[in-house]
């Protein structure tokens, strides 16, 4: 495991460092979160309270990307506001699309890795991994892929506001067993260095 995550890191760090020549810095994102505790599909209480303050910087889509659509890249990072919420940080690539004047619908899939718990570490049926299970989340992996939807309204060339979802679990792929994953809603702003984003 702890091998696992000195390569998800390494590679997060080289994804940061080898961008494309061809890709520049677009945007500058700064939001927060709320984490609705969602498992699967049902909300559990008492879970991860507290928000999350979230930063991203989102470049231009480069020249080998176009095949799928020509999203653009994001590099991120997610802040817990309190000892009881997660961290995480990663990278993916977001698609944008404007829909009428001003507004915009922005998915995007990518990859995260986390400080939250993994596995409970009581024996089953214990006082100890009930009481564990009932504070935690139990993502299952030390990385999640993570999936976005963002609704955008523009104000101006430069400046944006996004309503956004963002869940992130392993969907077995990344690992099996639990999987309770973890469900955000926000609220982001962005500030537009490059006054024409992509359509």
């Amino acid at each position: 495991m702890k091998l696992k995550l000195f390569c998800s890191t390494l590679l997060l760090a080289v994804a940061g460092i080898a961008a494309p020549a061809s890709a520049k810095v677009e945007e500058i994102r700064l939001g927060y979160v709320d984490n609705i505790r969602d498992d699967h599909g049902e909300i559990v209480e008492g879970k991860h309270s507290g928000g999350n303050v979230e930063f991203e910087i989102v470049s231009s889509s480069p020249d080998f990307l176009n095949i799928i659509g020509s999203p653009r890249p994001y590099l991120m990072g997610s802040f817990a506001t309190n000892d009881e919420g997660v961290n995480f940080g990663g990278f993916g690539v977001l698609w944008r699309w404007e829909f009428a004047d001003g507004w915009a619908l922005e998915p995007g899939f990518g990859y995260i890795i986390h400080d939250g718990e993994i596995d409970n570490p009581f024996a089953d049926g214990t006082p100890e991994a009930a009481s564990f299970e009932a504070d935690n989340q139990l993502l299952g992996s030390e990385d999640l892929f993570r999936t976005t939807f963002a609704l955008e309204r523009e104000f101006g060339d430069r400046f944006a506001a996004q309503l956004y979802w963002q869940h992130m679990s392993h969907g077995q792929i990344l690992d099996s067993g639990r999987n309770q994953g973890l469900d955000y809603v926000g609220l982001r702003f962005s500030y537009r260095l490059d006054p024409d984003p992509a359509d």
